[in-house]
């Protein structure tokens, strides 16, 4: 899709600058001896402006509007004096933002921020989708010539019954292969829905504030900052290294540094790094991307391995089908001119003769239907679709439907600490300030620390606080105050705030110059700000290790700088230490006076403090981790922060074991393959860990170990990880547009207990294909087995065309929904993951296919050839009686195995049946209708009414197959068991296991 909206817009922007080119049209020029007068630009920018829009204030046509910024037209915004010219001619200002009041006027005359969608398909279109299918049509054709001929030779009505019995099963067959796709179709609308919910920040009514994109206009003040995806076309008004990356839309890789002379934003860009406050300029269709998404119409989902992987089954059982289809027409056929020939009859032909060969050929091709097993694909769409709706109401956006089937088969989750392990709500518990260590009770006053506090020091240290900070202290309509911003941002301007700080006082007294905003690159963010005095000042703020090597100096109680001698650094150090072992984030604040320049790197910091920073685990987290660890799924834990911080919470997570390993990124880094090898499968925790540490660690996860690995991130940097991992889930709250694009999934709620709930709903999608496929593939056999031996054998067929179909619906769109809808038991958590290349079907699987095929098959046998006999059927309606108990106990079979299949292995198969209301209802309902076809409906399914006995008989030689499943169960099987560890670990060669 990526690829195809590049060469779209570049093909896009070519043909446009040609078309110009060809219809005289030149860029405004701003040459000094030809300047259009400003009525002239007036005119043109004005002209087609709606009535409602001049009223409004503006003074400036939206397509107008729209080309200054796809064209990148910078001598047309000069001639408007700039943003502050464009924004006063969008009736905005660019501090107070846009004024709610006015927000539906925008819409009406600039358009609201949404993209004209491909229209759904209607339940119509689905029914006549339907009615595509090959097989079916043909059984159509047949039905009007058994018709056409039945009523030539038996008149009106009887003749009418056999075809007119396969048309109404074929449009029951339709109708309900419609309703489900329809059904289906709806539910991935709603997800998608859910998918493009995303927030972001703007000013509006002089306040700060979050809205959906949705409700973004022309005019409104955008706060842009690393991981954000540009929502609409805008110009820059102000920031600092703002780096966008535009590959997503013009294919280019290196990105691109927007500044005051590079205004122009694009929506669908990325903000690869920096922050900035954008002007939306254009909204909707009229941006670039609108335009594109015009031309482009959106693909479907792509099948998923599994779905792939059951088609390949589909067609083999089909080509099989078709096989036994043909060798049973072949040999009703045969017989049928072998009898005309013993009775000297082959010249003799009526339309009778014609009836009954026809009636041969719409056997054949109902079992061409029913051996074709449509329903495994609709299978596996049926579970994902279930799973990722009730994934979605606990909290976890599936993205990609492969997403589910993946998660299932995971063997190691490496999830980050803050917020997903964490509650990623942070307070400063302790600090380090002029040689003492604080305590800071945020339920109580903090009037003993800020007393104990010199106005110097304080005054530095709000400095440092305010100013050196990506995240805004707000006040809204009620005065009350909220931060704006990540957690651990928060957590530091909550203690300025309750020292007695003043943010918007701080930001007027200083102004701020340069930013370099916090990555996990850096560790650090770095500010540069003007004093009141027109002094310079450096403020530097991150991990502990990182800002305390920066520092050669330090602040005392009196405020004044002294020299950070050696023995004050490792007490400093043993502070940071005794902090992190309590499970506290630490961080530095430093400063620098700067005379020459403006750099804010470099060493020669002066250290004001050190803040602990407290980050509780999350309830449920520790039994989440148990749960994995019974799952034989590893938990790795990759964090930047301090590695005896990582510990403390691992250890309390039950992530950390006495034998475990914890390293440090760039200690890992450093080994060779065949060190990481040995060493992986031990490390459960990584400490200070950068993007590509991550990157690294996941990366041999998956090729060397041949782990299947699922990766949590939440910044920008976390994409590759996200990326490379076989399932990446990305933090909902905590997580940046840019990770949750390189994402499959999105953790709502950033818990670690979703994700254990994402695999186990990936576990219970898989299982329940196998079910399904167990249960398909009986039905199969036994359906084209019965028919081809009896035909060999007696020249008919006990099941009709229309019998057939009834159980083709049975096996195929009913027992999709009856078994792909199991919804997941804790037993799933309790096995090991499914390996790689581990087969579908399983030995288990087979050994209840084929014991029930066996079952089924003596069963009906014995039925068709000696069933007069057994039961004393004697008269003219002998052989009908005998073909619908046939018909009766083979449907009976499949409830009942139906049922069987509900668990492979255990023998206990009602376990929560009444719990799963759509399986339950399926199950009544089939035995219903059942009664119906058989009972009234006879006409149709060549069936005749049965009296209770044989009802009887057909029900308990179905639940037959329940005992039957309880003994196939003791058999053993080759395979692994519950229990077993298949972690996938391939060691190198010439490693000691290898040796």
């Amino acid at each position: 899709m990526k690829e195809n909206i590049r060469v779209s817009f570049v093909a896009y922007t070519a043909a446009l600058r040609f078309i110009e080119a060809g219809q005289g049209i030149k860029p405004p020029s701003v040459d000094s001896g030809s300047k259009s007068s400003e009525q002239d630009l007036e005119l043109e920018l004005v002209i087609g402006l709606q009535e409602e829009a001049r009223f409004a204030g503006f003074r400036i046509d939206p397509d107008k509007l729209a080309t200054i910024v796809s064209s990148y037209d910078i001598r047309t915004l000069t001639k408007l004096k700039g943003t502050e010219g464009l924004a006063e001619r969008l009736n905005v200002s660019l501090d107070e933002g846009v004024n709610s009041e006015n927000v539906p006027t925008r819409k009406s005359v600039f358009g609201p921020n949404l993209y004209t969608e491909k229209p759904s398909k209607s339940f119509w279109m689905f029914l006549w989708e339907a009615f595509h299918d090959v097989t079916l049509v043909v059984l159509i054709v047949c039905a009007l010539v058994s018709v056409g001929v039945g009523l030539a030779t038996e008149g009106w009505p009887r003749g009418m019954y056999d075809g007119l019995g396969i048309i109404l099963s074929i449009l029951l067959v339709v109708m309900v292969t419609a309703v489900s796709d329809y059904r289906q179709s709806l539910q991935f609308k709603e997800l998608d829905k859910e998918k493009k919910k995303i927030f972001i920040q703007v000013t509006r009514d002089g306040s700060r504030q979050k809205i959906s994109i949705f409700e973004l206009v022309v005019g409104d003040i955008v706060h842009l900052s690393i991981g954000d995806q540009v929502p609409a076309d805008g110009i820059f008004v102000k920031g600092y290294n703002l780096l966008i990356d535009q590959s997503s839309l013009t294919g280019e890789s290196v990105p691109v540094n927007i500044h005051e002379k590079r205004p122009f934003l694009l929506a669908g860009t990325k903000v690869q790094d920096g922050t900035a406050k954008m002007l939306v300029t254009t909204v909707g269709m009229r941006t670039e991307w609108g335009k594109l998404m015009e031309t482009l119409s959106e693909g479907g989902d792509d099948e998923t391995p599994l779905q792939v992987k059951l088609n390949g089954v589909a067609t083999i059982i089909g080509k099989i089908g078709l096989a036994f289809a043909s060798l049973t027409f072949l040999v009703l056929t045969a017989r049928f001119l072998v009898e005309k020939w013993l009775n000297h009859k082959l010249s003799v032909w009526g339309s009778s003769d014609a009836v009954t060969l026809l009636n041969y050929f719409a056997t054949a091709v109902t079992i061409i239907v029913v051996a074709v097993p449509e329903g495994l694909p609709l299978a596996v769409t049926l579970s994902l679709a279930f799973a990722m709706k009730k994934l979605m109401s606990e909290s976890a956006l599936v993205r990609h439907l492969a997403a589910c089937e993946t998660m299932g088969s995971a063997t190691c989750i490496c999830t980050d600490k803050t917020g997903t392990l964490t509650t990623n709500h942070m307070v400063v518990s302790k600090t380090w300030i002029c040689g003492e260590i604080k305590e800071v009770d945020a339920s109580s006053s903090i009037g003993a620390l800020d007393s104990s506090i010199s106005g110097a020091v304080l005054k530095i240290l709000l400095q440092a606080i305010f100013n050196n900070t990506g995240s805004e202290v707000v006040k809204n309509k009620d005065g009350k105050v909220s931060i704006l911003g990540t957690p651990t941002e928060a957590a530091i301007l909550e203690l300025g705030l309750n020292l007695g700080g003043d943010f918007d006082e701080q930001r007027r007294m200083c102004k701020l110059l340069k930013l370099e905003p916090f990555n996990s690159e850096k560790k650090k963010m770095s500010a540069l700000v003007a004093l009141p005095d027109g002094k310079l000042r450096a403020f530097c703020k991150g991990a502990s290790e990182i800002v305390l090597k920066m520092c050669d100096k330090s602040i005392n109680a009196e405020g004044e700088v002294v020299p950070l001698g050696e023995a004050q650094e490792r007490n400093v150090l043993d502070v940071i230490n005794g902090f992190a072992n309590e499970a506290l984030r630490t961080l530095c604040l430093a400063f620098k006076d700067i005379n020459d320049g403006n750099s804010i790197r470099g060493h020669g910091y002066t250290l004001i403090a050190v803040v602990g920073i407290k980050d509780p685990v999350r309830p449920g987290v520790k039994e989440a981790v148990q749960i994995c660890l019974e799952a034989s799924i590893t938990v790795r834990m990759v964090t930047g922060d301090n590695i005896n911080t990582a510990k403390a919470i691992a250890r309390e997570c039950g992530i950390l074991k006495d034998d475990d390993l914890a390293v440090e990124g760039p200690d890992f880094c450093h080994k060779t393959p065949y060190e990481m090898s040995l060493d992986i499968p031990r490390i459960k925790v990584m400490a200070r860990a950068s993007p590509t540490d991550k990157h690294v660690l996941v990366k041999t996860c998956r090729g060397l170990l041949r782990e299947v690995a699922a990766v949590t991130g939440d910044g920008t940097n976390d994409a590759p990880a996200l990326h490379e991992a076989d399932i990446g889930l990305a933090m909902g709250i905590a997580g940046t547009e840019v990770a949750k694009e390189s994402a499959d999934v999105i953790v709502m709620d950033d818990n670690f207990s979703t994700i254990v709930t994402v695999a186990k709903w990936g576990r219970a999608v898989y299982i329940n294909i196998q079910k399904f496929v167990q249960f398909q593939l009986t039905v199969n056999i036994v359906a084209l087995m019965i028919n081809f031996i009896s035909a060999c054998a007696s020249g008919s067929t006990p099941l009709t065309a229309v019998q057939l179909l009834w159980v083709n619906l049975i096996m195929d769109t009913l027992g999709a929904l009856a078994l792909a809808t199991e919804p997941p038991h804790e037993g799933l958590m309790k096995r090991p993951p499914v390996g790689r290349s581990e087969s579908l079907i399983t030995m288990a699987m087979w050994r209840n296919i084929i014991g029930q095929s066996i079952y089924q098959l003596t069963l009906l046998l014995v039925l068709n050839f000696a069933g007069k006999q057994i039961l004393g059927l004697n008269g003219h309606d002998a052989t009908v009686v005998l073909n619908t108990l046939i018909f009766n106990v083979f449907v009976f079979c499949q409830v009942f195995n139906e049922i069987n299949s509900r668990d492979i292995e255990k023998k206990n198969i009602f376990r929560g049946i009444l719990g799963n209301w759509i399986f339950s209802g399926i199950i009544v309902s089939t035995v219903v209708f059942q009664v119906i076809i058989v009972e009234f409906l006879g006409t149709f399914a060549s069936t005749v009414p049965l009296n209770w006995q044989l009802w009887l008989l057909s029900a308990l030689l179905g639940a037959l197959s329940m005992p039957i499943a309880v003994v196939l169960k003791c058999i053993p099987v080759k395979g692994k068991h519950d229990g077993e560890r298949n972690d996938g670990y391939e060691r190198l060669p010439g490693s000691p296991e290898c040796a």
